[in-house]
């Protein structure tokens, strides 16, 4: 089994900025992939980024590019969202999720993810 937990939303102006951060604990595989979803209301899971845990390497939504980071912390089991330069249109529930099989080609579909966080919300005010 594996654990995410994550944190560090809330309600900010646009423009701003904000870090998530999601600790993974369980039964861990390096090469797992690690992404970051968002659901708005009244709207599907949308992929934000994912990045796959052993080589480093991202992939990003194209309406985030420029403004979102994600990167992962190998000491802390933990991964992050640097959120730039926010929207009102960023306004969601923020989840990770993890799944040890996905590759990049399939990254984006949220229900082929195995583990999910609980999720925490972010609030962008215009």
């Amino acid at each position: 089994q594996v654990q995410l937990v994550e944190s560090g939303g809330g309600l900010v102006q646009a423009g701003e900025s904000l870090r998530l951060s999601c600790a993974v604990s369980g039964r861990i595989f390096s090469n797992y992939l690690m992404s970051w979803f968002r659901q708005a209301p009244g709207k599907e899971r949308e992929f934000v980024a994912g990045i796959r845990w052993s080589t480093g390497t991202t992939q990003y939504t194209d309406s985030v590019k420029g403004r979102f980071t994600i990167s992962r912390d190998n000491a802390k089991n933990t991964v992050y969202l640097e959120m730039n330069n926010l929207k009102p249109e960023d306004t969601a529930v923020y989840y990770c999720a993890t799944d040890f099989t996905l590759s990049w080609a399939t990254a984006t579909t949220a229900n082929l993810y195995d583990y999910w966080g609980q999720g925490t919300q972010v609030t962008v005010s215009s």
